[in-house]
């Protein structure tokens, strides 16, 4: 099977010249690297979310196996979906699918095999060129894509728990793909991304999924990032950075409507 890039041209550069001379703004070589069981990063166009999304990737070190979790924007395929197999394709070239992983994970609820939901799904396309740039493995890159429709918080804690048990023992990143308020002031987000953003520097996955749904949170990415942090504290993470936090108002400068994206390393 070949996924091929729904979004290039679109989010990002369509060639491999120019997605490269984007990325080299986006993302440094000369910061020190840590070991993060995982990330959240943001999925928007390059130009508005880039410079985040390339400040955290620049802080971690990007091991073989990269299980890249996302929501789902189209509606589209099973609840918990797992592209099983074959190769993701982006301008700068392949990255097969880890389909040992993806197979264990496919097998145990919530988690289940389809591609449906992956056709025109952006929130992961758009971290792989991310991962293949900034990776030392580049030969050996693989990832699991996983995208999320709305599910219960104890149906994120079984999953979060399953994928800890099929991820123990390996060395893998969690890659959580997520914008957070969409098209409200600059104020506004601020103030309730600041809420959701704590809750996850405390490894809190309960109350952030508590704080989203109480407050009407437009965080996209909830599900994931709730999955995420169940699944990075049973891994052994015991903190969280926030590396950086932008709106869409930082590029157009237009604080009336903005998108806030946030980078933020699991360790």
């Amino acid at each position: 099977m070949v996924r091929y890039p729904a979004v290039a041209g679109q989010f990002y550069p369509g060639t491999e010249k120019e997605l490269k001379l984007y990325l080299s703004t986006f993302c440094r070589s000369d910061v020190p690297k840590v070991k993060a069981k995982a990330v959240v990063v943001p999925h928007a166009g390059y130009i508005y979310s880039g410079r985040v999304a390339g400040e955290t990737y620049s802080r971690v070190e990007i091991p073989g196996l990269n299980v890249v979790m996302g929501p789902n924007h189209t509606g589209l395929g099973r609840p918990v979906s797992v592209y099983p197999g074959g190769v993701w394709l982006t301008p700068l070239g392949e990255v097969p699918v880890e389909e040992e992983v993806a197979s264990l994970l496919a097998s145990r609820p919530p988690f289940e095999a389809d591609t449906s939901a992956h056709i025109y799904e952006h929130s992961l396309e758009v971290q792989l060129p991310f991962l293949q740039f900034c990776s030392r493995f580049k030969e050996d890159l693989s990832i699991v894509p996983i995208v999320f429709q709305h599910i219960s918080y104890e149906d994120c804690v079984a999953a979060g728990e399953i994928l800890s048990e099929v991820l123990s023992g390996r060395d893998a990143l969690i890659v959580i793909s997520t914008d957070f308020s969409h098209y409200v002031s600059q104020e506004e987000a601020e103030t309730y991304d600041s809420m959701a953003i704590e809750a996850i520097l405390n490894l809190d996955p309960e109350e952030l999924y508590r704080r989203v749904h109480a407050y009407n949170i437009s965080m996209c990415g909830v599900i994931p990032a709730t999955v995420g942090i169940v699944a990075a504290k049973l891994l052994g993470a015991k903190g969280a950075e926030l590396v950086s936090y932008r709106t869409s108002g930082d590029v157009t400068g237009d604080y009336s409507q903005v998108v806030g994206y946030a980078g933020i390393i699991i360790y």
